[in-house]
C-alpha cells in the first residue's frame, strides 16, 4: 500500500463515491441536492458515454469520456467560463472598474436556508437597486453605472455565508445620454451610505415577503409564522451595522477579465483545495481571512463535509450570475454602445480582447486533443452512447480529458 504522502489527492467525485450513499441514508436531500451528487459521481466516467479519438497513420486510440456540464461540478467550469467570457469581451469599456461586496447578517441565514430561491433573489434586486440608485443622484454621480453581480454562498471553510459581489464600471452615462460621467479615481460611491439603503431595502422587501405569505417557515423558523416574533427579528437587523465593503478598484481590462474569468465559475470548493480523506475524515486547506489570510487546514467529518457542500446547491434554474443597469440586456446595443462612442478609441481593450481569445483552454483543445501524440497526426473522433462499450477488442489509452492546471477552479 503506497504511504499517505504518494496517495494521490482525493477529488470531491472520490468522496461522494465512498460517502454519499450514506450520506442520503441518514440525511434528507433535497431533489437539486441529489441531481448534484449523481452528476459528480458519473462525471468522466463511462455512465455518460464518451468519445473515441482514433489516428489513421499509427493506430493510435483513446478513449475520453463526457463531463456532467454541472455548474457545482469542479471539474466542468473551465469551457464554460471560457465561453461566458468571450461573450464578455465586447462589452468591456476602457474605464476603471470597482468590486463592492453585500454580506447578509449571520442571524438571517436560518431564513435564507428555507426560502433560498426568494431570498437569493432579493439580494441581488436591494443590493443592484442601492448602487443604480445612489449613482443615478445627481449629488452623487448623477450617471446610469454597469453592474455585473455574482452570488456566492461559501465561505473558505465552506459553511454557509451568503454574499454578493458586484464588479461596478467607474463612471456612467448621463440622463440624457450626450456624456460619460466618470468617478473621482479610486472612489466610487460612500460605504456607509451603501450600507444602510441596502439593509433598508433588502428589510422592507422581507417585511412585504412575510406579509404576503410568500416566505416558508417551518422547521428552525417557525417561530417567525407570529407576526410579533418577525417584527422582532427585523427590529434586530435594522439596529445592526451591515457588512458591505469596496476592494481596491481594478487597474484595467486585464485586472477585470482576470477576476471575472476565474472568479465568476468557482464552486464551493474546487478540488485543489482537497488534501486527503481517511476513513470518514476529509482533510482541506482553507483561508484564513481572520489571521492576515493564511493558508490554514481543516479536518471535518465526511458527513460534514458532504452536508457543507450541497448548503450552496442553488435552486433548479436559478441564474447566479447578472447584469445591470449598463450591462443590462436591454442596454448593451444601445446606452453601452453609445458609451463605447463617447470613450472613443480603446486601443487596450482591443489589446486585451485578443489576448483572451487566444486563452489557454482553445490553444489546448486545438494543439493537444486533436493532435495525435504518438506521431502527430490527426486524430478522428466517434461518440459512444451512455453506458456503452467505447470499442470492442482494442486495448485503448483511457483519460478523462484533464483541464490545464492554468484554468483550475480554484
Amino acid at each position: 500500500m503506497p504511504s499517505p504522502a504518494l496517495r494521490p489527492r482525493p477529488e470531491l467525485a472520490d468522496i461522494l463515491r465512498a460517502h454519499g450513499q450514506a450520506y442520503r441514508a441518514r440525511h434528507p436531500v433535497s431533489p437539486e441536492q441529489a441531481k448534484v451528487m449523481t452528476s459528480l459521481v458519473q462525471c468522466r466516467t463511462a455512465a455518460l458515454g464518451g468519445h473515441v479519438d482514433s489516428c489513421d497513420g499509427c493506430g493510435f486510440v483513446r478513449i475520453s469520456y463526457n463531463s456532467c456540464r454541472d455548474r457545482h461540478c469542479p471539474k466542468c467550469q473551465a469551457s464554460e467560463r471560457a465561453a461566458w467570457v468571450d461573450a464578455r469581451l465586447e462589452r468591456l469599456l476602457p474605464v476603471e472598474y470597482f468590486h463592492v461586496v453585500f454580506t447578509l447578517p449571520e442571524q438571517l441565514q436560518p431564513l435564507i436556508l428555507k426560502n433560498r430561491r426568494a431570498l437569493y433573489t432579493l439580494l441581488f434586486r436591494s443590493a443592484t437597486e442601492t448602487l443604480l440608485e445612489l449613482a443615478a443622484d445627481p449629488k452623487r454621480l448623477g450617471a446610469q453605472i454597469g453592474i455585473t453581480a455574482v452570488l456566492h454562498t461559501w465561505g473558505q471553510n465552506p459553511r454557509f455565508h451568503p454574499h454578493l459581489h458586484c464588479v461596478v464600471t467607474g463612471g456612467g452615462l448621463s440622463p440624457d445620454g450626450r456624456r460619460w460621467v466618470p468617478t473621482r479615481e479610486g472612489y466610487l460611491l460612500p460605504v456607509p451610505v451603501l450600507s444602510s439603503l441596502f439593509r433598508g431595502k433588502f428589510l422592507a422587501k422581507l417585511k412585504r415577503l412575510y406579509q404576503s405569505g410568500q416566505l416558508t417557515l417551518t422547521g428552525s423558523v417557525t417561530q417567525l409564522v407570529q407576526p410579533r416574533a418577525f417584527q422582532q427579528l427585523l427590529d434586530r437587523l435594522y439596529r445592526k451595522k451591515w457588512v458591505v465593503y469596496a476592494k481596491p478598484p481594478f487597474g484595467g481590462a486585464e485586472q477585470v477579465y482576470r477576476y471575472l474569468g476565474r472568479y465568476t465559475h468557482r464552486v464551493a470548493i474546487s478540488n485543489s483545495r482537497l488534501i486527503s480523506m481517511s476513513g470518514d475524515r476529509v482533510h482541506f486547506h482553507y483561508k484564513d481571512y481572520a489571521d492576515d489570510q493564511k493558508i490554514k487546514q481543516m479536518t471535518v467529518s465526511a458527513d460534514e463535509f458532504l452536508r457543507r457542500f450541497l448548503l450552496h446547491v442553488l435552486p433548479k434554474g436559478f441564474v447566479r450570475i447578472r447584469h445591470y443597469g449598463l450591462l443590462a440586456s436591454p442596454n448593451v446595443k444601445t446606452k453601452l454602445k453609445r458609451c463605447l462612442w463617447l470613450l472613443g478609441p480603446a486601443d487596450v481593450v482591443r489589446t486585451e480582447a485578443e489576448r483572451l481569445r487566444r486563452d489557454p483552454f482553445r490553444d489546448w483543445i486545438e494543439n493537444v486533443l486533436t493532435r495525435c501524440p504518438r506521431c502527430g497526426g490527426h486524430l478522428t473522433t466517434t461518440s459512444f452512447d451512455r453506458g456503452s462499450a467505447p470499442i470492442a477488442g482494442t486495448v485503448a489509452c483511457v483519460i478523462s480529458r484533464p483541464v490545464p492546471a492554468i484554468l483550475d477552479s480554484s
